[in-house]
């Protein structure tokens, strides 16, 4: 099983500027072993289980409530059974149907 999910977590209130709050997010997510993909939008990260992704997301939630008492999270998630790896092979994939590589970051 494969449960993909794209997180972005913003604090509101903490200027225009808050890539200092994400930061520690994307610690918490970097340090938990998962594989993820950090864009400028947002992080997607890849688990095996709903609740081994959703509990290094918790961790990068409880950090930023420390001094965070606002936060926006937008989650978009994407489950399939017997399927792993798809960080790389669904792009992989769509690179397979044009017939080249796709330009990347």
């Amino acid at each position: 099983m494969s449960i993909l999910v794209f997180v972005s977590m913003t604090p509101l209130g903490k200027g225009e500027s808050v890539s200092q709050y994400v930061a520690r997010v994307v610690d918490v997510i970097d340090k938990s072993g998962l594989p993820y993909v950090l864009t400028p939008m947002g992080t997607i990260v890849e688990g095996e289980s709903w609740e081994e992704v959703m509990e290094v997301l918790k961790r990068g939630f409880e950090e930023l409530k420390k001094d965070c008492p606002r936060i926006s999270i937008t989650m978009k998630i994407d489950y399939r059974e017997g399927k792993s790896g798809r960080l790389v092979s669904k792009v992989k994939s769509v690179e397979e149907k044009l017939g080249r590589e796709i330009k990347k970051l």
